[in-house]
């Protein structure tokens, strides 16, 4: 709205009244970590919050990507690292980051917007993103969540961003929101965005199912080491750490292992698919996770063999398994369950359980051109 119109908009509704004037944006909230309390609003913590028509972050709030994310249907993420004055992480070349207490890690959920209120599959980043935030107006926002290290462990947190797109509130219960997605095919999609609740954070941060400790699970030296397009020019994201004192013990990223992206076409079909699926499924299907009682392992060190699901049987019958036999029959995706599972978006067989409701269609199709070129047979 143009200051003409809202003038005379207020004179209109104020007529012989005071002056009616915009009002200025908020003051930008520092990083604060809440060692035992839970703010009610999101802009407390200081880690992204709105000012003016753009989510901007807080003081050394680093935002971070990863080489191969996790699907969440579809779903943009913008993630940030934060942590106190001289505290660091320890660099770990096989797992996570070694965390000190006081991070505060966040993952704002979020889609670039179409006509009619529509989400894209596909988002243009180069007209959602303000310098290392957001442009309000181009996009549609969902959710942030947050991983706190506290002394006795690390706390989930989820906020639910509201209508007017100015705050998102603690939410613990979790909720449902109808999106209708525009696939680049062209069609519409109407799906149920699930925000979980304060529970279901463990089904994929409790990667032990013995302990059922939750941590992060993407800030991973293998999944960090990469390019990173920030404010004030591109930097790798393991440099970028160390030279803001975020991470110790590095001493040159090119040393660092480095992932794979799904989507690099110069690498192998192998090598695509494995680095998607330890990143969507490895975290519970792996020898100590949750799924461990079904023997099948998609973790990144595990070999392709028959723990990985080469012509294994599965150890759940019926609606899990489509009629097929085996979770993966080399040289053939249609008589393998795991992409059958990934395809499902029935409650009752679909793979992963949480954290989606539509079917990743580019992801399912590099699993099962893999499968295809795998040379062999279960006979």
């Amino acid at each position: 709205m143009t200051g003409f119109r809202l003038l005379a908009l207020c004179l209109l509704l104020v007529a012989g009244a005071a002056a009616c004037t915009r009002s200025p944006p908020s003051p930008l909230v520092d990083p604060t970590y809440f060692a035992t309390e839970n703010p009610k609003s999101l802009r407390d913590w200081g880690m992204v919050q709105v000012s003016g028509d753009a989510l901007v972050l807080g003081q050394r709030v680093t935002p971070y990507d990863l080489t191969t994310p996790l699907f969440t249907d579809y779903a943009q993420k913008l993630r940030t690292i934060w942590m106190p004055a001289g505290a660091s992480a320890d660099y770990n070349p096989d797992d996570v980051l070694s965390f000190p207490v006081g991070t505060v890690i966040t993952k704002t959920f979020f889609y670039q917007t179409g006509p009619g209120g529509r989400v894209l599959q596909q988002a243009d980043q180069t007209l959602i993103h303000d310098g290392e935030g957001l442009k309000l107006k181009q996009v549609r926002m969902v959710e942030t969540r947050l991983l706190i290290h506290r002394p006795e462990g690390w706390a989930a947190l989820t906020y639910l961003w509201n209508e007017a797109q100015t705050d998102a509130v603690l939410h613990r219960v979790g909720a449902v929101v109808p999106l209708n997605l525009a696939r680049q095919d062209g069609t519409d999609e109407p799906f149920s965005y699930i925000v979980p609740n304060v529970t279901q954070c463990a089904a994929c941060h409790a990667t032990n199912v013995a302990t059922r400790v939750i941590h992060p699970i993407g800030p991973k030296a293998r999944l960090l080491n990469r390019d990173f397009a920030y404010s004030g020019g591109v930097q790798n994201q393991l440099t970028r750490l160390t030279t803001m004192g975020y991470l110790r013990g590095l001493a040159d990223p090119k040393a660092a292992p480095a992932d794979v992206s799904w989507t690099d076409t110069a690498a192998s079909p192998e090598a695509r698919a494995r680095a998607y699926l330890d990143v969507n499924c490895g975290h519970c299907h792996n020898p100590d996770g949750p799924a461990d009682t079904s023997g099948l392992y998609l973790d990144v060190a595990t070999p392709v063999s028959g723990n990985y699901g080469v012509c294994k049987l599965p150890v759940a019958a019926g609606a899990g398994t489509g009629d097929l036999r085996f979770d993966i029959v080399p040289g053939d995706a249609d008589a393998s369950i795991l992409p059958w599972r990934m395809a499902s978006t029935n409650p009752a067989a679909m793979m992963p359980e949480i954290g989606r409701s539509t079917r990743h269609t580019e992801g399912v199709a590099l699993v099962r051109f893999w499968i295809d070129s795998m040379e062999g047979s279960c006979r």
